[in-house]
């Protein structure tokens, strides 16, 4: 992600005290714990005049949520900067389409590549075919479509460890709909779906890959 804004002429920074988004504290119970990472997220990124976040689930997040917690913990200049603040939040494809207007950013990439749509990219960002318009640009791919792409993989964080037979037999439609593209590799814009995706198709020696939009998006004629 980084090399392909810098491609495009932005300096990027990454804030050393970062840390999780409390997305997973959230939706576990631990509530109370995830407060803090609100208040520590503004204090890391007030100044930035945008936050780019390779997750589509992470930035769901801080747009559903942070206002609620802010509010549940009384700050009322929390409120206000988390309010100032969302708005320069975008996730990685949503900026490079949205608020940069891009669609070709230089990419070469020449292999045959399905896309999934993730949950949280779809539902509750609205990505709708941003993510695919960039996939079109990019020079060298053969771009299959994915049978049932708007179908959950069956990850949804804890969903897949407290419904594991459910999830199970999400993923094995997923990993079917992607093999059936005949693809070398699947693409998406979280690397929670991508990790559960490339579980399935590790256990059944595949040999189709992975890879994160922005891997894609990185690759250039000169380093392949």
């Amino acid at each position: 992600m980084v090399r392909v804004l810098e491609r495009l002429g932005h300096t990027v920074e990454f804030p050393s005290g970062q840390t999780c988004c409390g997305q997973m504290h959230w939706n576990t119970g631990y509530q109370a714990e995830a407060l803090p990472l609100v208040a520590r997220f503004v204090e890391q990124f007030r100044n930035a005049e945008a936050v780019v976040v390779p997750s589509s689930s992470c930035v769901a997040m801080m747009r559903d949520h942070y206002p609620k917690m802010a509010a549940e913990l009384k700050d009322e200049r929390l409120m206000a900067e988390v309010e100032a603040l969302l708005p320069r939040v975008f996730e990685f494809s949503e900026f490079l389409t949205k608020r940069l207007g891009l669609e070709d950013v230089g990419a070469y990439y020449p292999h045959r590549v399905t896309y999934h749509a993730s949950c949280h990219g779809l539902r509750n960002l609205e990505l709708g075919d941003g993510p695919m318009r960039l996939l079109r640009a990019v020079r060298g791919i053969e771009l299959v479509p994915l049978e049932g792409l708007e179908q959950c993989c069956g990850f949804g964080g804890t969903f897949a460890v407290k419904n594991a037979d459910v999830s199970s037999a999400m993923l094995a439609e997923k990993t079917t709909a992607v093999l059936n593209t005949d693809a070398e590799a699947c693409t998406a814009c979280d690397n929670s779906c991508l990790m559960h995706i490339q579980g399935g198709l590790h256990r059944q020696r595949t040999g189709v890959k992975t890879v994160h939009l922005a891997e894609i998006l990185a690759g250039d004629e000169v380093g392949r």
